[in-house]
């Protein structure tokens, strides 16, 4: 039988949940010293202190993305080298495949993390990717339902693999982003959507890159 605890106007269930404890959270890579263990223990009490430690939890492990966890990576020390494919592109866009393959060169290269090879043979690692799809949509309007600003926004399928065993280290068949740009003259729009479109290829190499590393 559940039971609840009124403090003042706040109704709080208490539910049969278990408290990491503090070898729960080292195993989370959240190692306690004793003295604030100690300071924890005083300050919430019993019930109060498993609350503590479940929110304490979540809200390190939320902030993760491009962390890594006691300063090691997902990938395996031996693998050194890489070679980037040819990007696929599914969409009408002329060149999305080479600019996006590019990005992903350029971050790979200035990361140091990896050599580049210069063939698939030559690589412990396999970078493929798919453009899937490229859409414009407008932000916002001026006078008359003009648009004022557009947004461009990618789709890629991307994966990191070992070139030996075909393992992937890492994946993602829908990896988003999207990049803004102002829509004034003819020309000055289009100048701006192509920056726009190299720049949203050089946030989204680093974006799969820092998730690649860090496993997630």
């Amino acid at each position: 039988m559940s039971d609840w605890l009124a403090n003042g106007d706040m109704m709080l269930h208490r539910f049969p949940i278990k408290s990491p404890g503090k070898k729960g959270l080292k195993r989370r890579g959240m190692n306690v010293g004793k003295d604030a263990w100690k300071r924890i223990s005083t300050l919430f009490p019993g019930r109060w202190k498993t609350g503590f430690l479940m929110v304490l939890t979540a809200l390190l492990l939320t902030g993760c993305e491009y962390h890594f966890v006691g300063g090691e990576e997902s990938v395996a020390p031996g693998l050194r080298t890489v070679f980037v494919d040819v990007f696929t592109n599914r969409t009408g866009e002329a060149y999305a495949e080479n600019i996006f393959r590019s990005a992903f060169i350029s971050r790979l290269v200035q990361e140091g993390r990896f050599k580049l090879a210069r063939s698939r043979g030559e690589a412990d690692v396999i970078c493929r990717g798919t453009v899937r799809s490229l859409q414009t949509s407008p932000l916002s309007y001026k006078a008359a339902n003009l648009s004022a600003e557009d947004r461009i926004t990618v789709t890629l399928e991307i994966s990191f693999e070992e070139r030996e065993s075909g393992r992937a280290i890492w994946a993602d068949r829908a990896f988003v982003g999207t990049r803004d740009y102002p829509v004034t003259t003819v020309g000055m729009t289009e100048t701006s959507r192509k920056n726009a479109l190299t720049a949203l290829a050089d946030d989204t190499a680093e974006r799969a890159y820092r998730l690649m590393m860090s496993a997630f």
